[in-house]
């Protein structure tokens, strides 16, 4: 993924995962329950808003606690599976997404706020949050325990793939998605509407089989572009890596969030 706030100006990553929309909403890790623990305790009322809902994995954790979750989603095939679940899901970017006047008691963005213009996504989240309603930016972070992040990062970066980054780089495990984190942080500053950022971490481990972490691989922003040549001989050389560390390997993950109270309007504070 593009480093910091940049990438919201690579929109065509994000608009590439419908391709595999099923094998996406497979493979792709669920979030912890504590961090549905954390958003849920925060909420005033009952109704969310999920940007970029994709097939739906932010979203239902949230349904099975009874909240009522409306989806907006700029990919058609991603948004087709979200619907089969069940799920109202409008076809639209956030920046572009008409309202109708429709107001709700919390927005969320599991893994998508990066694709979002911060300051213009700011300013619709101040429009449709209802005062003291909330703002909840979430993402996981996974890398290999041990080595074979470091061999994975070798194989990507012997293929020349050509994308701005690699997703097995060293990375401060402290702050993943921080840089990011402070741009959206930036962007609501500019409404003058929002509470600063609370910033929450969540660490938990998941065993993960070398063909599910391979399929999870191949479904990554970025990675589910690559040539198909390219892409082959990717996943071939991480599963001879997985294949020689004994079959299957320990994912540590982080789980980070920033949520953000809307603040109520002087007419609403008279």
């Amino acid at each position: 993924m593009p480093a910091g706030d940049a990438a919201h100006r690579h929109r065509e990553l994000a608009e590439s995962f419908g391709a595999h929309a099923e094998r996406y909403d497979s493979a792709r890790p669920r979030y912890p329950t504590a961090l549905v623990d954390a958003i849920s305790d925060r909420m005033r009322g009952r109704s969310i808003l999920d940007v970029g809902i994709g097939t739906g994995i932010s979203a239902e954790p949230f349904r099975e606690r009874g909240f009522a979750v409306h989806g907006i989603e700029p990919d058609p095939r991603m948004a087709e599976l979200a619907r089969a679940k069940g799920f109202v899901v409008e076809i639209a970017k956030l920046e572009e997404w008409e309202a109708a006047g429709r107001t709700f008691d919390a927005m969320i963005a599991g893994q998508t706020w990066h694709w979002v213009d911060p300051a213009a996504g700011a300013a619709k989240a101040a429009s449709v949050l209802r005062p003291g309603g909330i703002l909840a930016l979430f993402w996981n972070a996974g890398r290999p325990s041990g080595e074979l992040a470091t061999e994975f990062a070798a194989v990507f970066d012997s293929l020349h793939t050509g994308l701005p980054f690699n997703p097995w780089a060293p990375v401060s495990v402290a702050d993943p998605y921080g840089a990011i984190i402070d741009a959206a942080a930036a962007g609501l500053r500019t409404t003058a509407a929002f509470s600063e950022l609370d910033r929450l971490s969540f660490d938990w481990q998941a065993t993960a089989t070398r063909d599910a972490w391979l399929e999870q691989t191949s479904t990554s922003g970025g990675i589910n572009r690559l040539q198909k040549d390219k892409l082959d001989a990717l996943l071939q050389g991480m599963g001879a890596a997985i294949d020689a560390a004994g079959g299957n390997l320990t994912v540590d993950y982080t789980t980070v969030a920033a949520i953000s109270e809307r603040q109520p309007t002087r007419h609403n504070a008279a």
